[in-house]
């Protein structure tokens, strides 16, 4: 298996809990999120800035860009370089899911949050910095 992930949704993956933007969104991000959790498997994951695995069920998904709004392109494309340079990566890139959620709990704390994904909608209900935390207990990051 191999997953396309664009950079921010590398966090989403520690904090998603089942909410969404559409029925087939959730579903999709809850497969990701399974995946990125489960510590029996490891696989390649591409990292990038731009569409990813998630998107293809995002109702908010143009042919080229994010139309959620007049600036959502921009704002999740912005969001996607500040956490690939935080973590050091390269667009583009594939890495193994295990060096990225090492990478993650090193490197990423909660907090890190309010400039890594400023301006997010889901930022606001807590469980992003939860799930971040969460990784940093389990991993010792």
């Amino acid at each position: 298996m191999k997953r396309k992930l664009r950079g921010h949704h590398l966090l989403c993956t520690y904090g998603f809990r089942g909410m969404g933007y559409s029925e087939g969104f959730v579903k999709v991000m809850t497969e990701i999120t399974d995946d990125f959790r489960d510590e029996d498997s490891d696989f390649q994951v591409q990292v990038l800035q731009g569409f990813d695995d998630a998107c293809q069920a995002c109702p908010h998904r143009g042919r080229t860009a994010c139309v959620k709004s007049e600036d959502s392109n921009g704002h999740v494309l912005s969001m996607d370089w500040k956490v690939i340079s935080h973590l050091g990566l390269t667009a583009g890139e594939s890495y193994m899911k295990s060096n990225l959620v090492r990478l993650t709990a090193e490197k990423v704390n909660p907090d890190d949050l309010d400039y890594l994904c400023e301006g997010c909608s889901w930022l606001e209900y807590g469980v992003c910095k939860e799930g971040i935390r969460g990784l940093k207990e389990k991993y010792g990051g």
